[in-house]
């Protein structure tokens, strides 16, 4: 009896020893590659599929390249991308050796992966008849992140002025501003889910993520723009939306930034107002849930809390 138990105990301990070590590999392998959101990894890593039409790039025009969300790796260029009215972005040719194509698992498609990571792109179909090269590559705008043609010149700024959804909305008007992507910072939750923010408990901000052309526009200009577009005097919220995760706040990625920031907040305090916006070093930024992406732009309507009042001259 007591060696049966010895011989279970072994087995027991060795299972957990295995379960770890794979865990621990795993945990390893992962850390090669970009942080991404639970309703990322539901497509790159799980295999699932996002709404037709949601997708930020079924529309895309712009010249540059497609690259994996999880890796970075380049993945597709604009010129190969027509429109094929399914809902998703669509290629008709890949970068070469950038795609890998396995049986799906229905048994009747084929599927599409990321050669260097093996994220799940979408699918792969012949003989539609769409282009002369008679393919189409249906992939999922969640899976991919996008470069601009001689993009060099780009740089990022970090702002969070209550709902994203109004800062996003007026700083995209920008003329230099690539793009505006909502998403959280300055907690200590990593991917941190809207639900999870909005209890207050990660430390997060509702923030924005600027892409912008500094040969176009600068940063002063930016920030200056930031402050004008909402109440840089409220302490804990944004209008209506009252918590912590509403706050103000500048999170600078470097000392220039940092010191553009404080002469503009002292310009505001020497006009007599009282600046409660925060100055935060840059951390981490995660890419809000995809129905967050240009809200107003989808719905159509305006800002309920953020409007633009000339400051500054």
């Amino acid at each position: 009896m007591k060696k049966i138990l010895v011989i279970l105990l072994l087995i027991v301990v060795s299972l957990i020893f295995q379960t770890n070590h794979t865990q621990g590999e795993n945990k390893k392998m992962n850390s090669k590659y970009n942080s991404l959101t639970p309703e990322e990894e539901k497509v790159l890593i799980h295999k699932g599929t996002e709404a037709p039409f949601s997708g930020k790039y079924v529309n895309h025009k712009e010249k540059g390249t497609y690259i994996c969300k999880r890796c970075d790796a380049p993945l597709y260029r604009s010129e190969d991308k027509f429109s094929s009215g399914c809902g998703w972005p669509s290629f008709d040719d890949e970068i070469p050796g950038a795609v890998k194509r396995v049986p799906d698992a229905d048994g009747v498609r084929t599927e599409i992966l990321c050669n260097n990571c093996g994220a799940h792109l979408g699918h792969v179909f012949t003989g539609e008849g769409f282009t002369p090269k008679n393919t189409r590559h249906c992939v999922n705008s969640i899976s991919m992140k996008f470069v601009q043609e001689g993009s060099n010149s780009l740089s990022e700024a970090y702002f969070a002025g209550g709902c994203f959804w109004g800062v996003e909305h007026l700083l995209q008007k920008q003329e230099g501003v690539k793009s505006v992507e909502s998403g959280y910072t300055g907690g200590q939750v990593e991917n941190p889910t809207y639900r999870q923010v909005c209890s207050g408990d990660t430390g997060h901000y509702e923030a924005v993520k600027v892409e912008f052309n500094s040969d176009k526009v600068s940063f002063d200009k930016l920030a200056k723009l930031f402050f004008e577009i909402h109440d840089f005097t409220q302490k804990n919220g944004q209008g209506p939306d009252i918590g912590s995760q509403y706050r103000s706040a500048i999170f600078y990625v470097d000392d220039e930034q940092k010191e553009t920031a404080e002469k503009i907040i002292k310009q505001l305090e020497e006009k007599g107002y009282e600046v409660a916006t925060a100055l935060l070093p840059f951390e981490k930024f995660y890419e809000a849930e995809q129905y967050h992406q240009d809200y107003y732009q989808k719905k159509g309507t305006t800002p309920y809390c953020h409007a633009r009042r000339k400051i500054f001259d």
